[in-house]
């Protein structure tokens, strides 16, 4: 036996053998030859009438868009394939960011503090020859998913919604006047929500079998037996280039244990490793990483999967009556995981804007693609995680990636929490943006040089557009009071497609951050 087979043999779960599932779906992945099943389906017959006004497939993060919708009035059903329950390894978040589920209704303060699980301060961030970054309330809160989710199947449920478990989404046929969607019953609504996730059959559809652009691949364990350590770790890479990729760690206290993980960034290239070959070198690096010998550990869990990102995102699908919702949408950055965060985030514009459009009948396909527009403050991540990243071809000095990330975080640092904590919360803004730039390339032009062949001109000037479109955003969003004198005399659908703009202008300039000030006292 190899050492990931002697260390996951007896883990709760059967990992190994759920890894090598997992791994032949990332060979097919890598091999592109990954088959999709037509599953929407259109006619001009009209379906006559609906049951529902929304039918939510996918309960684990659907919940949570289903909740909401149902406390505002609406009929949801939501369908689970299998039991709604959440999983037992914490999702880590900022308390800042929590405060969406109270905004919303969906929690009350006590509930807040006991879906709390753990809570730690300070946070880490480190690369190899640099000087370590500490930061305070950045992911530093574990939220526990058991009891988040059974209450908000409380609320879900309280407010009229109705729950499906074990009921898997099949097919659907989308009408002029409604969408049939079959699950081992039929539900006939009037708008479907895609919250199924990276490998939703929809999405597979709608994609048609095209290759991600990026993929981050992440392996890691909870285990007991750690030295004491109250500190978590958001980006931390101790190691130079190997197997062609860059290993950046994470490590959070949690309820039972301390779970840390190991992932990178990459392409679909057929010669990128297995996720069982990266679990083996998460297993022979984790004793030097947390000082610790393998033997000492007791593993409640292993962890492990992939994430498809494609530059065609957030997803505007090509169907009316259907929307992509958290991971389906693909509205995570290429630097971002997605999950959890990525759907809270979102979570009260998605719920505006659904309830406008249903209220005001705009469930056409385009009116529908406003509810997941082209937002550049992810679209230029897409040159970071190149940054990050080397090609299976390309030779790089195999500590170029960790020079370059501990100048530019040194120079966030000097630049303040307001430069700082946003990236590291996966929100890009145009000046603290623009004030790293500065400094980075006045403080250390020679790795600004070195990374333009990594990355390549094509890469660089399509990043520019978006860079130029990011400060064209954040000036829109600086003078979206005025838009509020004239929108009261819009006709309603008209109101839709305005607050619809309004919300592409702040979330794609990345002002939708919690803390309201976005200013430093340090430009360069």
């Amino acid at each position: 036996m190899n050492l990931v087979e002697q260390t996951l043999t007896g883990v709760p779960g059967n990992p190994l053998a759920n890894l090598r599932r997992a791994d032949s779906l990332w060979q097919q992945y890598k091999d592109n030859s990954l088959s999709s099943s037509e599953v929407i389906h259109t006619t001009e017959a009209a379906l006559g009438s609906v049951d529902w006004d929304v039918v939510v497939c996918g309960g684990t993060l659907g919940i949570m868009i289903g909740a909401a919708l149902a406390r505002r009035g609406w009929r949801v059903a939501l369908l689970e394939r299998g039991v709604l329950r959440g999983r037992d390894q914490e999702w880590n978040i900022s308390r800042a960011e929590l405060l969406v589920f109270r905004e919303l209704g969906l929690l009350s303060e006590a509930q807040l503090e006991q879906a709390i699980a753990t809570e730690y301060n300070p946070a880490r961030v480190s690369f190899l020859g640099a000087e370590d970054v500490w930061v305070r309330d950045v992911l530093n809160v574990g939220v526990d998913p058991v009891f988040l989710l059974e209450t908000l199947k409380t609320c879900f449920l309280e407010a009229g919604g109705q729950l499906f478990e074990n009921t898997a989404f099949e097919q659907a046929v989308v009408h002029p006047d409604g969408v049939a969607v079959q699950a081992g019953q039929p539900f006939h609504a009037r708008l479907l929500l895609d919250v199924m996730g990276h490998f939703s059959p929809i999405v597979a559809q709608a994609r048609q079998g095209q290759q991600p652009e990026g993929v981050c691949l992440v392996v890691g364990t909870c285990a007991q037996g750690y030295p004491p350590n109250q500190t978590g770790d958001l980006l931390v890479s101790f190691t130079p280039l190997q197997r062609q990729c860059q290993y950046f760690w994470e490590a959070f206290p949690a309820r039972d244990g301390r779970t840390t993980y190991l992932f990178t960034y990459a392409d679909a290239d057929p010669e990128r490793p297995s996720l069982e070959a990266l679990f083996a070198d998460y297993l022979a690096l984790l004793p030097e990483y947390q000082q610790v010998e393998l033997d000492q550990l007791d593993i409640q869990r292993a962890l492990f999967g992939f994430f498809p990102c494609y530059r065609q995102s957030p997803l505007q699908l090509p169907w009316s009556r259907i929307l992509a919702v958290g991971d389906s949408s693909g509205s995570q950055s290429p630097l971002s995981f997605g999950g959890f965060g990525a759907m809270v985030r979102h979570l009260p514009r998605l719920d505006a804007g659904i309830h406008q459009a249903l209220e005001t009948h705009s469930l056409e396909q385009r009116a529908l693609a406003r509810l997941q527009p082209y937002q550049p403050s992810l679209a230029v991540t897409w040159l970071f995680q190149r940054a990050m990243s080397a090609g299976v071809n390309q030779k790089l000095d195999p500590d170029q990636i960790n020079s370059l990330l501990g100048a530019v975080f040194k120079c966030m640092e000097g630049l303040g929490d307001p430069v700082l904590r946003p990236f590291l919360q996966d929100v890009v803004q145009f000046w603290p943006l623009s004030r790293t730039l500065i400094r980075v390339s006045l403080r250390h032009p020679g790795l600004v040089a070195r990374i333009i062949p990594q990355v390549g001109f094509p890469a660089l000037g399509d990043w520019l557009g978006h860079y130029l479109r990011l400060g064209l955003y954040s000036g829109l969003n600086s003078g979206a009071g005025i838009s509020q004198f004239w929108r009261s005399s819009l006709a309603p659908a008209q109101q839709y497609l305005c607050d619809r703009w309004l919300d592409a202008w702040k979330y794609g300039s990345g002002n939708d951050y919690p803390p309201s000030s976005n200013h430093s006292d340090k430009f360069f």
